[in-house]
């Protein structure tokens, strides 16, 4: 009989919204049907996201994350890799610094959430962009979108469109902050792209489609993410990753309200991996 693999455990360092298809609640689906068990660690729980839902009830999470943490180590789990996201302030900055430290075997993936559309979030202050950036030196792989790497490498944020070759030189310029590094969301003509950096260079184009919901940069991640796992090289996994989000996009209905993010499920099993049946199993 085949003998069974225990799943790859993944801690997930991101923010819990109870209503939208973001965050953990698109994570946790995703890298569960790829074959991982997820570890869910709540930087901060919402009783929505944040685009355009009103204000919603939130709850910080930094003293269950410590004292989680913690409870790990004693009962001796380990971690094959650790994602962060959403990190609303310093101190849940060091739920990812603690982490990072009692796992540093752990493949270490940082998606700095700090802006988007050419602007930072209001809650982004130069202190916490420096606490992000010190963290992203310390990742195996990071995954800002156009915002966030131009804030990563100090520059004014802009939303112009690239070519190829300035989408390529825009992840380039990462490297000395992160070994590896992918880009998403970059403007390129009627393509949306992203860009690969370290060992593996690539743009990754699909064609734009004029729709925009909350979340796809969180499904990008997980599928990204599962597919390196899965053994896939890292412009490999960034293309499955682009194609998966561009489909979940497609087949959401227009008259679907769009602050309710895309509807992923039904394309869930495509990311199922192959596996053989045990011997001995009709």
């Amino acid at each position: 009989m085949q003998k069974p693999v225990e799943p790859k455990k993944i801690l997930c360092i991101h923010d819990l919204s109870g209503v939208g298809r973001c965050s953990l609640a698109v994570i946790l689906p995703v890298l569960s049907v790829m074959g991982f068990q997820p570890v869910a660690l709540p930087t901060v729980v919402l009783s929505t996201h944040t685009g355009g839902l009103g204000t919603p009830a939130r709850m910080d999470g930094s003293a269950y994350g410590m004292a989680a943490l913690e409870h790990y180590q004693t009962l001796g789990l380990q971690f094959d890799c650790i994602y962060t996201g959403y990190l609303g302030g310093e101190a849940q900055v060091a739920l990812a610094e603690k982490a990072f430290a009692l796992w540093p075997a752990a493949y270490k993936v940082v998606d700095p959430v700090m802006g988007d559309n050419g602007k930072a979030y209001s809650t982004v202050t130069p202190a916490l962009v420096e606490r992000i950036r010190s963290l992203c030196r310390a990742a195996d792989l990071i995954l800002p979108n156009y915002t966030e790497a131009q804030l990563l490498l100090q520059q004014q944020p802009v939303t112009d469109e690239l070519d190829d070759t300035a989408a390529q030189a825009l992840a380039d310029a990462l490297q000395p902050l992160a070994s590896n590094a992918v880009v998403t969301g970059l403007p390129l003509g009627k393509y949306i792209g992203c860009a690969g950096t370290g060992a593996d260079r690539f743009v990754i184009k699909k064609l734009h489609i004029s729709r925009s919901f909350p979340g796809t940069g969180d499904l990008y991640g997980a599928v990204l993410i599962g597919s390196l796992l899965q053994g896939n090289a890292l412009s490999a996994a960034a293309d499955n990753a682009a194609e998966f989000v561009s489909l979940a996009i497609q087949g959401t209905p227009y008259t679907q309200d769009t602050r309710f993010g895309v509807w992923f499920e039904p394309l869930l099993p495509r990311l199922c991996p192959l596996r053989e049946e045990p011997e001995g199993i009709l």
